[in-house]
């Protein structure tokens, strides 16, 4: 089942006749009051969702969806008409799982539907094969470089004993870095690994983040350096 929120009828039911039309299975709502009687009744395997609605608007419902354990892991594409890269890297640092901008064509939305909807379910099947086994040693252990701390039991990050305050996607960004020192990550590496999968080429999403890791990292942020045309790397 998929759930859609979009506060246009036309739009709306333009897409879920083509997500019904194409085997799935979806539902729409015109607002997160009906949307969120519906999650009281059944999870969806996947949320659709617009930013400008009323009452509370898309990007309220995903944090609150992110904040709630019931449906912290159901995949949500952000569809809506606000294409800014400042609004799609703020939806993805939410937990958005992809990012659509109208006006789109339906078969496009409906590859992308299908696209989380196949990473979800390989992140199912890998969690559950890998429950009750002992995590890798990079998933708990404390990485260090120059004054930059990153202590993954704790989800915490400290430059010279301060505590770094990341979003969710600088710190897993920061953490493939020092998974990785002195090598160079390409940024299609870096939009695989952290983000799950590859944004179009117009999006500058690593390029953005990494610039805002600096900024926060502060003096330790010049370990971050550029390798032109390619990618990143942490070296002193």
């Amino acid at each position: 089942m998929i759930y859609y929120v979009e506060d246009d009828d036309n739009i709306r039911d333009l897409v879920i006749y083509t997500l019904n039309s194409t085997g799935l299975k979806a539902e729409g709502f015109p607002d997160g009051k009906a949307f969120w009687n519906a999650m009281r009744a059944e999870v969806p395997e996947l949320v659709l969702l617009d930013i400008m609605l009323p009452g509370d608007d898309g990007v309220t419902i995903l944090r609150q969806l992110r904040a709630d354990s019931r449906y912290a892991s159901v995949p949500v594409i952000m569809a809506t008409a606000r294409g800014t890269e400042y609004d799609k890297v703020r939806a993805l640092d939410l937990g958005a799982d992809d990012y659509v901008t109208k006006p789109y064509a339906m078969m496009e939305l409906v590859s992308r539907v299908k696209a989380v909807l196949r990473r979800s379910e390989r992140k199912s099947s890998s969690d559950a094969s890998d429950s009750g086994a002992r995590r890798p040693a990079s998933e708990n252990q404390l990485l260090k470089y120059g004054p930059i701390s990153l202590d993954s039991r704790r989800h915490l990050v400290t430059v010279n004993g301060r505590e770094t305050e990341l979003t969710l996607k600088e710190y897993e960004l920061l953490r493939k870095l020092l998974l990785n020192p002195e090598c160079v990550l390409t940024r299609d590496q870096l939009l695989e690994d952290v983000w799950g999968y590859e944004f179009d080429g117009e999006t500058r999403t690593v390029d953005v983040h990494v610039r805002t890791l600096r900024q926060k990292l502060q003096e330790a942020g010049s370990l971050i350096e550029t390798v032109r045309g390619v990618g990143y790397r942490i070296r002193a």
